[in-house]
């Protein structure tokens, strides 16, 4: 029986982790303990972050309309209310980007709801 010499596969497994952790600093860029540490904290990270994302994007949106409607003399809470009342089926991401881009669209859907 003759040995299994893995020099390539090895070499080429660590090339690849020092390549993912590029720019890391201290000893977690080129230590391969490390590295691997540090690898997987950062997916733990990443992961966590993109459901932190939404969230984030969520709250964002509200500020904006919410900015909006006081500017017309309503409450955020009272805004929504009305939309909901009225059948107006937006959401608050499309309700954000009107409310930053395009204001006299929202105007007149804050006039129709209103009545």
């Amino acid at each position: 029986m003759s040995r299994v010499k893995r020099g390539t596969t090895h070499v080429a497994k660590r090339k690849r982790l020092l390549k993912q952790v590029k720019g890391y600093k201290w000893g977690r860029k080129n230590l391969i303990k490390q590295a691997k540490e540090a690898r997987v904290k950062a997916g733990q990270h990443a992961y966590v972050d993109r459901k932190k994302k939404k969230r984030t994007s969520r709250a964002l949106w509200q500020i904006k309309i919410g900015a909006f409607a006081r500017e017309r003399g309503i409450s955020y809470s009272r805004f929504i209310n009305l939309l909901k009342i009225n059948k107006v089926d937006l959401d608050r991401k499309v309700l954000a980007d009107l409310a930053v881009n395009n204001k006299k669209v929202l105007d007149k859907i804050v006039k129709e709801v209103s009545k």
